[in-house]
């Protein structure tokens, strides 16, 4: 397990989200940087609504009022401290402040933010490859145009580059997360 210190000197605990549009990479990466950290991995699609999900199947975007339970329950997950007492790493898309506020708030700690950052063509590419998933291609001209891209005013978002490996952007990301604390490597 990878603790970094709070400004109190106990070791704070890990609650990391990583972001971007679907088919970005979320859940590989998440994975890895959770196995690297040492913590456990959340899958936040495994906690949308059965009506969500059936609503993303049929090729129709979400709204708002469809995602505040979700982006609840996510953050509640982060602040989880019974169920992941080491920390957690959670995938979710989180494109809007807003949501990464909404979850910033339902966390109750402090969390971090890993933004990968994939141009369109690559994530099209991505998506036209991949099966057995309910987000539909089609959805992702409405995931760019809802992506609020991380700003100054976010400091808690890790920016990540989607041009390199899936090891080396855990690399990178782990290590920064870390705050120069010794991470396992991604077999």
């Amino acid at each position: 397990m990878v603790t970094t210190q709070s400004e109190h000197g106990a070791a704070a605990r890990l609650a990391i989200i990583v972001m971007g549009v679907s088919g970005s990479g979320k859940s590989s990466i998440g994975e890895g940087l959770a196995e690297a950290l040492g913590i456990d991995f959340v899958d936040g699609d495994g906690l949308h609504s059965p009506a969500n999900v059936a609503k993303m199947a049929s090729g129709t975007p979400l709204v708002d009022d469809d995602r505040w339970p979700w982006l609840d329950k996510i953050g509640a997950t982060l602040g989880d401290r019974a169920a992941h007492p080491a920390g957690i790493v959670v995938a979710c898309s989180a494109l809007k402040k807003i949501y990464r506020d909404r979850i910033r708030a339902a966390a109750g700690q402090p969390i971090r933010f890993v933004f990968l950052d994939a141009p369109q063509s690559l994530v099209k590419d991505r998506l036209g490859a991949r099966k057995g998933h309910f987000m539909p291609p089609s959805l992702l001209d409405s995931q760019y145009a809802t992506l609020e891209r991380p700003g100054a005013d976010e400091p808690d978002v890790l920016a990540v580059a989607v041009d390199v490996s899936i090891a080396e952007i855990v690399r990178r990301a782990a290590a920064e997360l870390a705050g120069g604390a010794a991470v396992k490597p991604l077999n």
